[in-house]
């Protein structure tokens, strides 16, 4: 939730706009976000984690892999072209779904300005970070939890 909270201050107070990449990491996060606290609410034991930590680990892997094409796009040669295109909102208006999601996996919006670092490193390296972090951890814990390390 933190990072959730992070982002959302970085888009309305440093008035960052998020590029359509930014928004599918954001529910990425999102996603993980309420399997940890339904996960946390129910406390299953055992085995009945892996409910929770499976679709967990996929939210972790998809949202590393939106962060990591991001991440490249930034670290490309500017171009004069641009990477992306249209904004989110304009394309979700104007263009069918599946077009939507593909022009937001080849990149739209300004998906490869780099507006923002921390320690040098542009944000889709940290919210990389973030997620193979986070998905690390979770299935640490549950499979500690299975082996009876942890209850």
């Amino acid at each position: 939730m933190a990072l959730l909270a992070y982002a959302l201050y970085v888009q309305f107070e440093l008035n960052l706009q998020p590029c359509p990449l930014c928004i599918l990491q954001r529910i990425a996060f999102m996603i993980m976000a309420v399997l940890f606290l339904l996960g946390a609410l129910h406390a299953p034991r055992a085995r009945g984690r892996w409910g929770y930590v499976g679709p967990l680990v996929l939210a972790a892997l998809a949202g590393a892999g939106v962060a990591a094409r991001h991440l490249w796009l930034q670290l490309q040669p500017p171009s004069p072209f641009g990477s992306c295109g249209a904004p989110l909102n304009y394309m979700i208006d104007n263009l069918p779904l599946t077009e939507v999601v593909r022009k937001v996996f080849i990149g739209s919006g300004d998906c490869a300005v780099v507006d923002w670092r921390f320690l040098g490193m542009p944000m889709p390296f940290w919210t990389l970070l973030w997620y193979l972090l986070l998905g690390a951890w979770a299935l640490w814990a549950t499979r500690s939890a299975i082996r009876g390390r942890v209850r």
